[in-house]
């Protein structure tokens, strides 16, 4: 299959862009910059240049691929101004990309988070928020699950709040540069609180396997820990900086507060069992030990 990824270059989509080319299929990846295109050619795949608010751009490059995943997102959370900002832009983008694929049968397989549902583990069952900080993102993802009807085998793989390699990457990583710059490794509250977490070559499987057998219409859950207490996540990152850990006031992390002091734990059971995803990487607690001082 040749696949258009957007995203490519991150964390998880370097990932994806490797498990997509060491299973048989050519990438075509959304490349911003020189130094992002450089990057897709050396991964061995072929960038088109071009940014998330490059519509006409994201429509070409669908229209040449067998099947779309799309990863991009400014991660701009430096103000809720900034936030939205960045919710419309792949709100657009996300547009565009379905519109290109309607009635062509094809796989379009986008992200979102799992959803922090009270007292228990979220499941693939449960709806994602649409309102809220992320509500615009909840929305948008729910219309390309919508494009099931219109001729398109749309599927989303929802993360956890940590997609992680090598010690960095997601809430945790967060966390970590927080620590950092203020010398304390803090945590919301008691730090009860639980965060899923996978590993990035685990999620990459994932995605993978969503666009070879994803059903239209349907959500799976890229989660390996079901649920970290983020007072042992910031413990693990105190030990290895050397820092004090201590519980600090949620408006420490802004807009990201309320999100960092919920409980959040999310299962996998159903997407395990029925697309076969077995994770075999070094969970968040163990990666976290990769954290240089």
């Amino acid at each position: 299959m040749h696949v258009f990824i957007t995203g490519g270059t991150g964390l998880i989509g370097s990932a994806v862009v490797a498990e997509l080319l060491g299973n048989g299929h050519t990438v075509l990846a959304l490349a911003r910059s020189e130094a992002s295109a450089l990057a897709v050619e050396a991964a061995g795949a072929k960038p088109l240049r071009g940014g998330l608010a490059d519509l006409d751009v994201l429509r070409a490059g669908a229209a040449r691929a067998d099947g779309v995943i799309h990863l991009a997102f400014a991660n701009d959370f430096s103000s809720p101004e900034a936030l939205a900002n960045a919710v419309a832009e792949e709100g657009a983008a996300l547009a565009a990309l379905g519109e290109a694929l309607v009635g062509t049968d094809r796989p379009f397989v986008t992200c979102s988070g799992t959803p922090a549902v009270p007292g228990r583990a979220s499941t693939e069952a449960d709806s994602i928020p649409a309102e809220g900080p992320l509500g615009g993102r909840g929305r948008a993802v729910m219309g390309v699950l919508g494009l099931a009807s219109r001729g398109v085998r749309s599927s989303a793989v929802r993360l956890p709040r940590t997609v992680h390699n090598e010690g960095t990457g997601g809430f945790a990583g967060v966390l970590t540069g927080i620590a950092r710059r203020s010398g304390i490794s803090g945590y919301p509250g008691d730090g009860t609180q639980r965060w899923p977490a996978v590993h990035a070559l685990d999620a990459a499987v994932l995605f993978r396997l969503a666009l070879e057998r994803a059903e239209a219409g349907t959500s799976w859950h890229a989660v390996s820990d079901e649920g970290d207490q983020v007072r042992d996540i910031a413990s693990v990152i105190g030990r290895r900086l050397g820092l004090p850990v201590e519980s600090v006031p949620a408006e420490t992390y802004g807009t990201l507060g309320v999100i960092f002091a919920a409980d959040q734990p999310s299962s996998s059971t159903h997407t395990r069992q029925v697309l076969d995803w077995n994770p075999k990487n070094p969970s968040l607690l163990e990666d976290l030990e990769n954290i240089q001082p």
